[in-house]
């Protein structure tokens, strides 16, 4: 049974029945525990049409090794990192295929304490194992024990509200999936906050649109829906919820990079000289925040595994992705997105100030977004990037993740895709005009 394709940099994923299917799940379950000499394996599970029979297969395979199964149920992924860092368990798994179509599916694993298991740090591994199946049995199979994490994680994020007293509204919408199941953790802050909801029935068929907030086109229905409530925020999941996205009062959607700078203020006011992660093609306005607050700035490549292993490296107290994953130290360095919604509720009541105007004052430059561009098949992606360096080579270069080459009022980025023909572009700039000069001038470079 071939694996290979699966097998991605950070996940298990695939279309459905025919990339993967249930004995595909069963037989990773099984080398999942062979890999750890696991005992004991948390699993969830998001509400697409074929979690159900991934859960059982799953469950199957883990038990049949003889470890037992703590089930969690339909929950997010941050409730399974959750049970990964406060049960006593050796691993956990989570079965989703994030913000990917209906038709997609797959599993996320962690270690104890939620470290992340990637292509290269054990999930290559697992695959080689799943390789040689069929298993033979173990003597004794293990115990299934099902468990309400839900309470617990919302106790978790709760603890850090402090908008009592106040009267905001916040709109949510996670796109009939398992962000569903934050509105609830939400709703726990009434009567300070009032919540109201779209698309908030659980339906893996995602009828209204792709659980993605990173793509602006899924945001259309809550911008006008803020507007039309004159709600003080609007919030968006993707499919698992480990990633949140935000739209002010006056329905602009916020680049997630700057969330992080904003939040980087307020924590750094309460734990002063903290390390602060953020990745390669986030703004110029996170590293300043951190800096100008007294921070630690701390540049990672893109990808949660990589952000996650230098945060614990150097014990960085909080991390942001330009994709809208954040990360919290206190929550074993994993992602708890509700617990960032609630950090910028705590904010707009402390500085008594709408979400756009705490925005407006961290956005110091104009950005790009991350742009794709297609190469012909056989295009030397090294020689393109040393072309770019050579042409470039007055600026400031920091090779970290692609090359990233920063000038006093504008920088660049270009990253190649690893599986695809692509080459990644992001821009930013001190003026709308010099950032559409820049654009062009990088892409002739791509495009000859």
């Amino acid at each position: 049974m071939n694996f290979s394709d699966i097998i991605k940099s950070y996940d298990v994923r695939g279309v459905y029945p025919d990339q993967i299917n249930e004995e595909h799940v069963r037989i990773l379950g099984g080398a999942f525990v062979k890999y750890l000499g696991a005992k004991t394996v948390a699993v969830g599970r998001d509400c697409r049409t074929s979690s159900p029979a991934f859960h059982t297969a799953l469950i199957a395979g883990i038990t049949e090794q003889g470890a037992n199964v703590i089930d969690i149920g339909e929950a997010t992924t941050p409730m399974v990192y959750h049970a990964a860092g406060t049960l006593d368990v050796d691993g956990a798994i989570m079965i989703t295929a994030s913000h990917n179509p209906p038709e997609y599916n797959g599993m996320k694993f962690v270690r104890s304490g939620a470290i992340p298991i990637g292509k290269e740090s054990g999930l290559a591994e697992i695959s080689e194992i799943a390789e040689q199946s069929p298993f033979t049995p173990a003597e004794h199979p293990g115990d299934v024990h099902p468990i309400d994490i839900k309470t617990s994680y919302s106790d978790f994020i709760t603890k850090y509200a402090d908008i009592d007293g106040s009267v905001l509204t916040a709109v949510v919408d996670p796109g009939n999936m398992m962000g569903v199941l934050d509105i609830e953790i939400l709703k726990k802050l009434s009567p300070a906050l009032s919540v109201s909801a779209i698309f908030d029935k659980l339906d893996g068929t995602m009828p209204n649109h792709e659980a993605n907030p990173l793509n602006k086109e899924t945001l259309t229905d809550l911008q006008t829906e803020v507007t039309k409530q004159e709600a003080d925020i609007g919030i968006a999941y993707d499919g698992d919820a480990d990633r949140i996205g935000f739209v002010d009062e006056q329905g602009r959607v916020i680049q997630p990079h700057l969330i992080t700078a904003l939040l980087a203020r307020h924590i750094l006011s309460k734990n002063p000289a903290a390390a602060i992660a953020y990745d390669v093609p986030s703004s110029r306005s996170v590293n300043e925040e951190i800096t100008k607050h007294g921070g630690t700035p701390l540049l990672t490549k893109v990808g949660t595994a990589n952000i996650k292993s230098e945060m614990r490296e150097q014990e960085a107290i909080f991390g942001g992705e330009f994709s809208g994953h954040y990360y919290f130290k206190d929550h074993f360095y994993s992602e708890a997105p509700t617990l960032v919604a609630i950090l910028v509720l705590n904010m707009m009541v402390r500085e008594n100030k709408p979400l756009s105007e705490l925005i407006d004052a961290v956005q110091h430059y104009h950005h790009s977004g991350e742009m794709n561009y297609e190469l012909a098949p056989n295009t030397n992606k090294n020689a393109m990037l040393t072309q770019f360096k050579d042409t470039y080579s007055d600026g400031e270069l920091t090779e970290l993740d692609g090359i990233r080459v920063d000038f006093p009022d504008w920088w660049f980025l270009v990253r190649p895709s690893n599986t695809e023909p692509l080459m990644r572009m992001v821009v930013e700039a001190a003026t709308p005009k010099l950032l559409e000069e820049k654009k062009l001038e990088l892409s002739k470079i791509i495009d000859k």
